[in-house]
């Protein structure tokens, strides 16, 4: 079970609201989002309601300035929405797509991928199909830039999802990190 603790102020001051599982408009609870607490688990933020927009990974510990966030590229100010990523056990598997509606060249993916392009020439990363687990997809190599969080089910476009234009480099299994 997760916690998380997001305040309308930096350094934890102003209202604040707890959330322990899933949140998708949180605009009823604060005007803003300015720092937020992960007391256990963790959690993907997203910074439009309905889990849409730039998406970041949090694990337990305390994020005192969104704001400074923003500055080091994480791309939003403000939290409007939040996902709990429950803890799985057992294997994991993705199959990834260089095109969309799982067109193109196809991998299968049980564990971590530094880089698509050096491990299965691929160029992009269009759709996939999550089997098994919950994965980061990051849209360079190495696990940098901007992520999206997946979990079981089928992607058959990222452009549906508001991800148009981002090409995915590298996927990460959310294993240990809670």
């Amino acid at each position: 079970m997760g916690k998380i603790v997001f305040y309308e102020e930096r350094n934890f001051q102003g209202r604040s609201y707890e959330c322990m599982s899933d949140c998708s408009d949180m605009s009823s609870y604060l005007s803003r989002c300015q720092s937020c607490r992960v007391e256990s688990g963790c959690f993907m933020v997203y910074e439009r309601p309905n889990y849409m927009g730039m998406q970041f990974f949090m694990r337990r510990g305390e994020y005192h300035d969104m704001q400074r966030m923003m500055s080091m590229g994480m791309m939003f100010d403000s939290i409007r929405s939040c996902r709990m990523i429950p803890y799985h056990r057992g294997q994991f598997r993705m199959r990834i797509y260089e095109r969309e509606n799982f067109g193109g060249q196809m991998n299968e993916l049980m564990d971590d991928c530094d880089n698509i392009m050096d491990r299965y020439r691929m160029n992009d990363c269009m759709s996939c199909h999550v089997m098994d687990g919950h994965w980061l997809m990051y849209e360079q190599p190495q696990y940098r830039g901007r992520m999206m969080y997946l979990r079981p089910g089928e992607y058959r476009s990222f452009r549906d999802m508001g991800m148009s234009g981002m090409r995915w480099m590298s996927m990460r299994r959310i294993t240990d990190m809670c």
